[in-house]
């Protein structure tokens, strides 16, 4: 389907599709990290373990959502990524009001699968699109604001759940963002125009393969580029921290700061602080304010950073990432063993922007890796191995080695287990570099 040329609608309308891309990407973090602050309330009624946990939002949601990834982006290089994309917000959300009618671990597990097929068809796509809106002098910059969905959708997920938990019922906060995503996929699919592909890019036109000798062809020219496989490699082990902070910070600030937190927020009018208020809510404001401030200026600065060294070199794309992974690192460890909920509300910030750094100039370089209608496949494979070791391994196991500290440091176990993830960081930082050393003779376009 080739579509109306991105020319022809103007920068206006560009901008529109940048903004219904993030806010549909908003809607995705918002499903996919909501159980987060709704852990506690979901394991007191149901008796679930941190291990348990870890499994729903980690292993659950990644398993499908990983490798359905590749054939879905497969079919979105060579059919209407719009129509995928619309349906695949439909599918997850409406799995995400399903989550609200579990009973039991196994019932909520298998919504949580569901929420992942859907999610599936959300992001490579949409990656894609963007290549084909925006010149190559942009595209860090509107990768990178298509990206300000995972602080937003993260923070309102947090926060709004948080609220909702408190004031009706965790079930509740379920149902409303379900139906959210389903209000809006109508709304997207009408609105948004499939364009061009390559249209920004002087290309060959796309030769027509099978499907299967589609995917032989592009990891046969992934095999051929080094720096994709460790850019890959490196945002996987940035993300094992970085999903396991988002889906276990808000338990460990109740765990470790519970009767701090309330005093920290008594700036708040009185409607966001009422009287019978739990450590929930106050963590789900903490860890929102965090995601959403520090997460932000992470991003864009990452994104920004990238425009402007990378169109001198390229290994500018790696290296900036490289640099903010080894900054996080000691940031975190400091956030995790200060006593003082003031600090560790900045260092959290701190740890927030450096540690998404990464997301403009990742994706961006990915985009020039392969040949326009090879785009979303190529992303679909980088999220694979992205989600599977970041979301499936990451969230699963800082529960895991938390159950297993619990008997010798108590409600502690989980600062343990996230310290010892912080060395996920420095691996990151050691891909990037190796990356940024082949990026210039692997790039295309």
């Amino acid at each position: 389907m080739s579509g109306t040329p991105t020319s022809e609608k103007g920068a206006g309308y560009r901008a529109y599709v940048l903004f219904i891309l993030v806010v549909v990407y908003t809607f995705n973090f918002i499903d996919r990290q909501i159980l987060s602050i709704l852990a506690v309330p979901i394991k007191a009624e149901l008796g679930l373990s941190d291990t348990q946990i870890g499994l729903m939002s980690g292993l659950a949601f990644a398993l499908f959502y990983a490798t359905l990834g590749v054939p879905i982006a497969i079919l979105a290089d060579r059919t209407s990524r719009v129509r995928i994309m619309a349906i695949a917000l439909s599918l997850w959300s409406a799995m995400t009001a399903v989550c609200g009618l579990a009973q039991n671990f196994g019932q909520l597990f298998l919504a949580r699968l569901g929420v992942g097929v859907g999610e599936a068809g959300g992001v490579a796509p949409a990656y894609s699109l963007i290549a084909d809106y925006f010149p190559p002098n942009e595209r860090a910059r509107a990768l990178a604001i298509y990206s300000l969905g995972i602080p937003v959708g993260s923070a309102l997920g947090i926060i709004l759940g948080g609220i909702l938990a408190e004031l009706l019922d965790w079930r509740i906060a379920f149902y409303i963002m379900g139906v959210g995503g389903l209000l809006l996929a109508p709304i997207f699919w009408s609105t948004v125009k499939e364009p061009r592909r390559g249209h920004y890019d002087s290309a060959p036109p796309a030769p027509q393969e099978k499907p299967l000798r589609s995917v032989i062809s592009i990891l046969d020219m992934l095999t051929r580029k080094p720096s994709f496989w460790l850019l890959s490699i490196g945002a996987a082990f940035s993300s094992m921290m970085g999903y396991g902070l988002i889906l276990w910070l808000p338990s460990f600030l109740v765990r470790s700061f519970g009767a701090d937190l309330a005093p920290f927020f008594s700036f708040l009018p009185g409607f966001l602080l009422p009287a019978d208020a739990t450590p929930i809510r106050f963590a789900a404001y903490f860890y929102g304010a965090v995601l959403l401030v520090g997460g932000t200026i992470g991003i864009y600065a990452g994104g920004s950073l990238a425009d402007r060294f990378g169109a001198k070199r390229k290994s500018a794309y790696a290296a900036v990432p490289a640099i903010a992974f080894l900054l996080t690192a000691p940031l975190l460890a400091i956030g995790l063993t200060t006593p003082t909920l003031g600090l560790a509300f900045v260092v959290f910030m701190g740890v927030q922007a450096l540690s998404l750094v990464w997301l403009g100039p990742v994706i961006t370089a990915f985009q020039h890796l392969v040949p326009p209608h090879m785009r979303a496949t190529a992303s679909a494979i980088f999220l694979l191995i992205n989600n599977l070791i970041g979301i499936g391994v990451g969230q699963t196991v800082t529960g895991l080695m938390a159950d297993l500290l619990r008997a010798e440091f108590g409600d502690d176990s989980l600062r343990y287990s996230l310290l010892a993830g912080t060395s996920f960081y420095l691996v990151a930082a050691g891909f990037m570099v190796l990356a940024a050393r082949r990026l210039h003779r692997d790039w295309q376009g």
